[in-house]
């Protein structure tokens, strides 16, 4: 397997993926986003070997880094950055238009990727290319209950900043059921870090909408969803082969 290669998508020095090739034809691109609360000390290198892993398995895997709190992030410029990452992997993708746009997320990441499956809705990020499918890894679903309960001690509450009310409509994927593509939230129940609720309630609601949700309960904990070894992280790639 070739080293990845690394696509700057914007000047600031976070605003960058790594590009991992599969070794043949590509099965289509899957754009990998890492968690850590939106906190600026949590970066891409916990999303590294997941890409690899993707790669091997004949996928396009794009590793994102984005600013962070702390240093540049919060709302808006983070789902600016993941708009404008998807986009750059996009144009780099051997699979085109013909193959499988996935986003797959965790924690704070799961939150980005599905927001990401709705972005194209609002008029800021309406000219890049659409999802096909989303996957949440542990994902923070609910933002508003994320402020109610202080996760991450307050994290979701310094993502958003002073930006207010009116930033949950653009900003929640619970505001943003139903999506139009399909979504999977991959969450164990043993969550100690972001409850399992999280997933149950966005999946509930969703369907309800008319969504195509879809609850896979694992094990593991917060993290055995990005570790390749793990029961966990198997039947994320299971969701992956269904896809493509």
């Amino acid at each position: 397997m070739t080293a990845p290669t690394r696509i700057a998508y914007g000047e600031d020095p976070s605003q960058w993926l790594d590009l991992h090739a599969p070794a043949g034809r590509s099965r289509g691109l899957v754009v990998v986003v890492h968690g850590g609360f939106w906190k600026a000390q949590y970066g891409a290198e916990y999303g590294a070997p997941l890409a690899e892993d993707l790669a091997g398995r004949g996928w396009t895997a794009a590793n994102v880094e984005y600013r962070r709190v702390g240093i540049g992030g919060g709302f808006p410029a983070t789902l600016d950055d993941v708009h404008a990452a998807i986009g750059a992997a996009a144009r780099q993708d051997p699979t085109g238009a013909a193959g499988p746009l996935v986003a797959l997320g965790h924690s704070a990441g799961g939150h980005l990727a599905a927001w990401a499956g709705a972005r194209t809705r609002f008029e800021r990020w309406r000219d890049g290319p659409p999802l096909t499918h989303v996957v949440s890894q542990a994902g923070v679903l609910d933002l508003r209950s994320a402020v109610a309960e202080h996760l991450g001690d307050g994290a979701a509450l310094a993502f958003l900043g002073d930006a207010g009310e009116p930033a949950y409509a653009e900003a929640d994927p619970l505001a943003q059921v139903p999506l139009d593509v399909p979504l999977w939230a991959v969450h164990a129940r043993d969550d100690d870090t972001v409850p399992f609720e999280q997933a149950a309630t966005y999946v509930r609601t969703a369907t309800a909408a008319g969504a195509d949700a879809t609850l896979v309960e694992v094990t593991g904990g917060h993290f055995g969803v990005i570790d390749p070894s793990s029961p966990a992280w198997a039947a994320c790639v299971e969701v992956l082969d269904s896809i493509g």
